[in-house]
């Protein structure tokens, strides 16, 4: 359950400012790495804002390739792998990693944990690549899959705010008689959904806040006034506390989709060259992947990780148990596909 989650645990922030900040840090602890090898001068890094904007580009085209994936892809592997991603380049720069190789690997490892199972020549099939093309981002997917395990401290289960949504219009068709037709409120709302996925309101409301500001958003733009649910049905009548908590998180929801930019195409393109340089460059600072992703020099699995020193919970044990199954589940799948 969402309580219990480490989701809740170690994935919902207090506000905007700490996930800025986080950014932030990370884009100066790899500027302080690449400067003091003396090959790059400031001027050719790419500063926060100039990372938000190709997070931004990125996002986008995760969500973009995931709507037009073959078979159709499941709501629930969008939301999961959008939000690896987001906490993925929490904590390291877009810089080190490059952002299309963890967007990819977010949307394969996400197929794998929400058992939505394809092999990994069906994945690639979706790129627009050359066979070669395809071999080679095939490639680098399995490379870095650990690597977004680690960095995700191997928190895999993501609660996504469309069940909850689902919940709310039974619940609605059940108890609500000021909605004449809840199912009429499905399409705006499904594009409420959409919209807050591009934005960090998983990182900082609950699914179900999520959900219910997706409600509320779609029965406003009906004219239809939700205020008789909130206080009868989700028996809010008598706690004007929790009530006036509730109402202040959908109008917060609603101000952080309403505020999201996309990014601007002429920017993009000016700072993916910029990325690309950088990313062409030997700085020497870099050590080999393999090393990155916790293997030693003899190829076997290093017994540091950056959750060494935390004390694993029932959940997080779940998690990896979780994952394992998972990853066997896909392998055989694709064993009989060959």
């Amino acid at each position: 359950m969402f309580n219990n989650s480490t989701q809740k645990r170690c994935w919902l922030f207090q506000n905007e400012e700490i996930l800025e900040n986080m950014r932030t840090e990370a884009n100066k602890k790899f500027q302080t790495k690449v400067l003091a090898c003396g090959k790059l001068s400031p001027v050719a890094l790419l500063e926060p804002q100039e990372e938000e904007v190709l997070r931004k580009y990125y996002e986008k085209r995760l969500l973009e390739f995931c709507s037009a994936f073959k078979p159709i892809m499941p709501k629930s592997v969008v939301g999961t792998a959008s939000m690896y991603f987001k906490r993925f380049f929490l904590n390291n720069s877009v810089v080190e990693y490059h952002p299309r190789t963890i967007m990819l690997t977010s949307v394969y490892l996400a197929c794998k944990v929400d058992e939505f199972n394809v092999s990994s020549s069906q994945f690639v099939a979706n790129l627009w690549e050359s066979p070669a093309g395809q071999e080679k981002a095939l490639e680098q997917i399995l490379e870095y899959e650990l690597l977004l395990i680690q960095q995700l401290n191997f928190h895999l289960i993501v609660h996504n705010p469309f069940r909850p949504f689902e919940g709310f219009l039974i619940d609605l068709k059940a108890r609500c008689s000021v909605v004449e037709n809840p199912e009429a409120l499905r399409k705006t709302a499904d594009e409420f959904l959409s919209r807050a996925t591009t934005t960090d309101a998983g990182l900082l409301f609950t699914p179900s806040q999520i959900a219910i500001a997706a409600i509320h958003f779609s029965a406003s733009r009906a004219g239809i006034n939700l205020d008789s649910y909130l206080t009868e049905c989700l028996m809010l009548k008598d706690n004007n506390e929790c009530l006036s908590k509730l109402v202040e998180v959908i109008r917060c929801i609603k101000t952080l989709v309403k505020k999201y930019e996309p990014p601007k195409p002429e920017e993009v393109n000016l700072l993916k060259q910029k990325l690309e340089h950088i990313h062409s460059l030997d700085l020497g600072i870099v050590t080999s992947l393999k090393k990155r992703k916790g293997y030693e020099e003899d190829g076997t699995i290093s017994k540091k990780s950056k959750v060494e020193e935390e004390e694993w919970s029932d959940d997080d044990l779940a998690d990896a148990i979780f994952m394992y199954l998972s990853l066997q589940q896909i392998r055989s799948y694709e064993c009989k596909e060959n």
